[in-house]
């Protein structure tokens, strides 16, 4: 038997909750339990792989601690995170455009943006390409990921306009940061039913294929700025 078909054997026993070579158990990683308490079960015996214990971060439910968490989850790619009043989110986007920048908005979006071109859906790429940067919302932000996940729908504009300008603003409200994947799917699930698009955005645009060397920008927005309205 060579690696590779030893490779697969292990794996149907492992799904099939058999025992390994010689009928020994299946190894399981990790520290060992603590003394005193029980270890966790595993498929072999019937129970669950892992627990609520095995998460990579625990559940944080005050709106403080998700804000906080997603700030800092969003920070660690790269990006720009901001908080401001509701009142002065007009304020808080000018702040973040260079002088001169010329902008789209998503259509219905609900904080001015002065001067601003406010799409329509009839510019194509090469338009948008000419436009320093967009400004949407966002329909749920995961705060254990740092996670925006746009659906498209109001406020938060065409595909085309978060992927093709140079520079994302992107307004998210505290009561739309969730605390991890499965919270978001939750608030998903109506626009999975619909059929609309998601995009989900982990930091600027960034790619390393090329010999491990970062760069940004290749496949959508080089920069990301997120602005929490509180």
């Amino acid at each position: 038997m060579n690696a590779r078909e030893q490779i697969l054997a292990d794996i149907r026993t492992a799904l099939s909750g058999g025992s390994g070579p010689a009928g020994s158990a299946p190894a399981v990683s990790g520290p060992a339990p603590a003394p005193g308490t029980a270890a966790p079960s595993s498929p072999a015996s019937g129970g669950p792989a892992f627990s609520s214990a095995s998460r990579p971060v625990a559940r944080r439910h005050t709106v403080d601690d998700l804000i906080a968490l997603f700030a800092e989850r969003v920070a660690d790619y790269r990006a720009t995170v901001t908080h401001s009043p509701t009142a002065s989110l007009s304020d808080a986007v000018a702040a973040a455009l260079p002088a001169g920048a010329s902008v789209i908005v998503a259509a219905d979006l609900t904080v001015a943006v002065p001067g601003a071109l406010v799409d329509d859906g009839t510019s194509g790429a090469a338009d948008l390409d000419r436009i320093d940067a967009v400004v949407t919302g966002a329909r749920v932000a995961i705060a254990e990921t740092g996670t925006l996940v746009l659906d498209h729908g109001p406020g938060q504009g065409r595909r085309a306009i978060t992927l093709v300008p140079d520079r994302h603003i992107c307004i998210v409200r505290a009561d739309q940061i969730v605390a991890d994947v499965p919270d978001a799917l939750a608030q998903l699930a109506p626009s999975v039913r619909a059929g609309r698009p998601l995009t989900w955005i982990s930091g600027p645009s960034a790619t390393s294929d090329i010999e491990l060397s970062r760069v940004e920008g290749v496949h959508g927005p080089r920069t990301l700025i997120v602005i929490i309205a509180t």
